[in-house]
């Protein structure tokens, strides 16, 4: 009976992995496995970034993340942008997809990682099971979206689409991104508030502004959002840089 349990921890420790600035790490099902700036993972020493924000647990036969944070919400997706959900502080979810990958927001900087699961069997398209879920999952559709209004998101995402979604990027200020499309700044502000109501409309959470509501977290949503759900990619790069060239 010991050696069984023993070959089922052993071959679930082969099925999981987290990848991360291009190393690899595996969790252990007999313990926590945390993510933060003082955990078994360590992100960044990023004062803005809780200690534990995420802790990878193996209970009732699977395996499952929950953010163990205060207040960072951690944005989550298939690689093929087909499932989309956040995970907000005090909330987990059951690891059921072949490759999620997890991005979050803490100051100025944003972080991206990605857990594999040899063992599932869900794609993205897949119904998502689990009763304790997050604060909303959402399939995402295509988006109709201007031409501007396009060059606007990709200008915001450009270091992380320039980074291949390793490790973390810092995102640009509005006043950065304007200079970097060559627009006036009020020009930016205007289409940056369109897009997030028309994200806004179609359900994206975290994009409306308000009391409490700072700029940094808003655009920090809309980069997790845009790169998560692949509204832009790094093949739209190009896009940035002819515009950019026919301002000169």
């Amino acid at each position: 009976m010991t050696e069984d349990v023993e070959t089922t921890a052993e071959t679930t420790t082969r099925e999981l992995g987290i990848e991360f600035c291009g190393e690899w790490f595996h969790p252990t099902p007999d313990r926590g496995y945390s993510i933060g700036r003082d955990a078994d993972l360590v992100v960044d020493t990023n004062p803005y970034l809780h200690r534990r924000l995420l802790e990878v647990q193996w209970t009732q036969d699977l395996w499952w993340l929950a953010n163990t944070g205060r207040s960072i919400s951690v944005a989550l997706a298939t690689a093929d942008g087909a499932y989309q959900a956040m995970l907000g502080p005090g909330t987990r979810v059951p690891l059921v997809f072949p490759e999620l990958i997890v991005m979050f927001t803490a100051g100025a900087y944003t972080y991206e990682l990605t857990i594999h699961n040899e063992a599932a069997r869900f794609t993205g398209r897949d119904a998502f099971a689990g009763d304790e879920t997050t604060d909303g999952g959402t399939t995402i559709g295509a988006l109709p979206l201007t031409s501007s209004q396009r060059l606007l998101l990709i200008a915001l995402c450009e270091p992380i689409l320039r980074g291949g979604m390793m490790g973390s990027s810092q995102i640009p200020s509005s006043a950065a991104a304007a200079e970097r499309l060559g627009w006036p700044l009020t020009t930016f502000n205007r289409k940056l508030d369109n897009v997030c109501d028309k994200l806004d409309r179609e359900g994206v959470q975290g994009l409306r502004g308000g009391a409490g509501k700072l700029a940094t977290n808003r655009r920090a949503r809309l980069v997790e959002h845009a790169v998560l759900s692949r509204i832009v990619t790094a093949a739209d790069l190009p896009l940035l840089d002819a515009e950019g060239a026919s301002d000169r």
